[in-house]
Formats: structure tokens, sequence, C-alpha cells
């Protein structure tokens, strides 16, 4: 065996889970991701979708990917920056700059490579990144790819983010970055604290809108438009695979910063372009969640009906107020088991474990669609109550 191999050999913990029967992760769905899914022929529930706006299966976008298709074919065959550019393209960047009230727009690959390729080439090495310290793991990878100072605050702690921006050169860049929706902890960002300080200390603000999209603002538009803060916020990240029920990112800024990132922001221009299908059905994605308030209305019913009926059975939540649902358990293994018996029982939920949040802290992952029903949602309340007695987490 090579070095290589044997170092990674030891890696044991998914063969733990599996022979304990519990292991979790790459279940095969044979059907769409609607609140309902087939998994080894059986119908389950599903409350582990990101589509909050439950648009994945609608039979509209489903056409709009499928003529697209007919007209460019199934890809580009290249990037942006050279042969992967087509007027498909430009129409969703304008369609989404003006969604979003932002003068430019670049598309990525995903969500992930916007982060990446944004948040590692923005700033210099004098200048500095300060985040929280649960920003997704993309803003994560990000920040360790820039040679920029990197200081990171409390979770959501504005008296940690100023002591930060304190010890910052005043006239260097500083780049605050922050996801809007925590997409673990199911909490929102203090955007408009955060503006306001960034405006005090002369800092640029980036937030990841990629759970915020669908649930908050005018039409779906996120956390900046909800808390009015879009012009005091610089950058808008994005992303298709969640509300747009597509695959790609996106960020939304001004002319002097698209400029510089066209052509310095490596995942930008070293990765082939979203496929005409994916454009597509982000475009039409948009079109709808304008058109039809009631789909969002909707989630945010179902939302506060799960937050009280989790609150009243005895569940800790932690400090949500959004469609991320985070069932506390804080053990890895019983985390595992709950998953599993859960699916047995006809639910579909997602575990978080160490190393994605501390040992102490790990949970399951309840998230709603606007297309669930008051009774799918109480079924999944009354099963995940029962197993979590069985296992003394409540009760």
């Amino acid at each position: 065996m090579k070095l290589l191999q044997k170092k990674l050999s030891q890696y044991t913990e998914p063969q733990k889970a599996m022979a304990a029967g519990v292991y979790p992760y790459f279940r095969a769905i044979s059907s769409e991701q609607e609140p309902e899914v087939i998994i080894n022929g059986k119908r389950v529930l599903m409350f582990g979708s990101n589509c909050y706006t439950g648009l994945v299966s609608d039979p509209r976008i489903k056409e709009a990917a499928i003529e697209a298709t007919k007209k460019y074919g199934t890809g580009c065959a290249g990037s942006p920056f050279l042969n992967g550019t087509l007027d498909l393209h430009k129409k969703l960047e304008a369609r989404i700059a003006e969604y979003i009230g932002k003068e430019d727009v670049m598309i990525y690959s995903t969500g992930f490579e916007v982060n990446l390729g944004v948040v590692s080439c923005l700033t210099g090495r004098e200048d500095y990144i300060l985040w929280d310290e649960q920003d997704h793991a993309s803003i994560i990878e990000g920040r360790r790819l820039s040679f920029s100072s990197s200081l990171k605050y409390r979770h959501n702690d504005m008296e940690s983010l100023e002591k930060q921006l304190q010890k910052c050169d005043p006239d260097k860049v500083k780049l605050i970055v922050t996801d809007g929706v925590f997409s673990m902890e199911g909490d929102v960002a203090n955007l408009p604290e955060i503006t306001r300080l960034a405006k005090q200390y002369n800092a640029t603000v980036m937030v990841d809108e990629a759970h915020g999209i669908g649930v908050f603002g005018k039409g779906g538009r996120g956390t900046c438009n909800h808390f009015g803060v879009t012009e005091d916020v610089d950058l808008v990240m994005g992303t298709f695979s969640k509300s747009f029920a597509s695959l790609g990112g996106f960020i939304a800024t001004d002319k002097e910063i698209t400029n510089f990132l066209r052509h310095h922001s490596r995942s930008y221009i070293f990765t082939a372009s979203i496929t005409p299908a994916s454009t597509a059905a982000a475009l039409k994605a948009i079109d709808i969640m304008e058109q039809e308030p009631e789909r969002q209305e909707n989630l945010w019913k179902l939302t506060h009906m799960a937050l009280e009926g989790f609150r009243s059975a005895g569940f800790e939540i932690g400090h949500t107020s959004t469609p991320i649902i985070p069932l506390y358990i804080r053990d890895n293994m019983k985390t595992f088991a709950i998953t599993t018996e859960l699916q047995n029982e006809g639910i579909f939920v997602n575990p978080v474990v160490s190393p994605a949040v501390a040992p102490q802290d790990t949970l399951i992952r309840f998230s709603l669609m606007a297309t669930h029903t008051p009774e799918q949602v109480a079924e999944a309340i009354e099963k995940l109550t029962k197993v979590f007695k069985r296992y003394n987490i409540i009760g």
C-alpha cells in the first residue's frame, strides 16, 4: 500500500456508522424532489430540501429547461471568459441585476464557486477579511485562499465585529463577509448593524443570500431587501440551486467590481459556464417568485406552525426564525441513529455532525418548502417527537 492510501485508510468513521446500520448519507432518491419522495420504493416526506420555494419540480420550469436545451444544446463546452457566454446568460445576468437591485451581475457555475472566487481575489496582502465564525464553508475556503489578513468575529456578535474592525488599518480595504441566513442554525444576520458599522469604519459588505432568497424580502429578494439595506451592501451573492430550482450562482454588485472579477476570479475564468437548461430554469423561477407571492406567504405560515409545534413539544431549536429549523441532539452517533429511525418512520431530514459543527452542537436540520401541507408538517412533528422521546432528547 502506498503512503497516501495507508494514511487515508486510517479514516474509518463512515465504516463505523455503516457497521452500526446508521450511515445517513448518499441516500438515493428515485423521484422528483417534492414534499414526498421515493427512496427504496417507499414514500418518504422530504424535510431535507433547500428548495424553499418548492419550484424544483414545477412543470413551467422544466419546460423552460427543455426549450433551452433544444435551442442551445446540453452545455457550453467552455468558460464564460472564452467560448462559454450565451445571449441567454447575459439575459439572466440583466434580470438578476434588476431583481436584486444592483448595477451588474456575474454568473458562476455553482454558488460555492462564487464565494471561492470572489472572497479569494477582491482584497490584497495589506487588506482585511472579517468573517462570522458560522459563515458557510465556501466563504471560509475563499478567505483561506486570500493573501489578506483574516479576522474572525463571534457569531452575529456586533461588539466582536467592531473590535475586529478597530484592529484594522483605517486606510486599507476591509471586507465584511456574512451569510444572510445561516444555513445550519437558521438564524438571520444583523444586517442593519453590520451596515452601520461598515459605514462607520469605511468597510465593504458582502452578503451570502443562498438561504435568504425566496424566503425573505419582496418577491423573495432576500434579507438585504427585507432589512432595506440593499444599497448599503456592496456585494450580494446568491445561488440557483435552492429557491431558483436550478444550478449555478451569481454575484450582484457595481461595474467596477465586476470588471475586476471578470478578469481575476479564477473559479469564474477557469470553469465552464452553467448549462442552457440551468440558465433558463433560473430565469423562469424569478418570474414565478415575483408573480406568485402566495408561495412565499404559505412558506411563512408553515414556518410559524413548525416553530410553534417544535417549541411546544420541548425541542431545543436555538435562535432560528426561518424555514431552517435545527433540532439539537448534541451527540454524533445519536444524530445518525435518529436520522435513520426517522427515515424508517417516513421522514427525511439531514444530520449535521462534527466537523461541520462542534461535537456538542450536533443537530438534525429540518427545512420547509412552500409546497408542504400543514398535514405533512403536523405528521413530521408527531414522528420527530416520538423518536426524540425514545432517545431521551426531549420529554
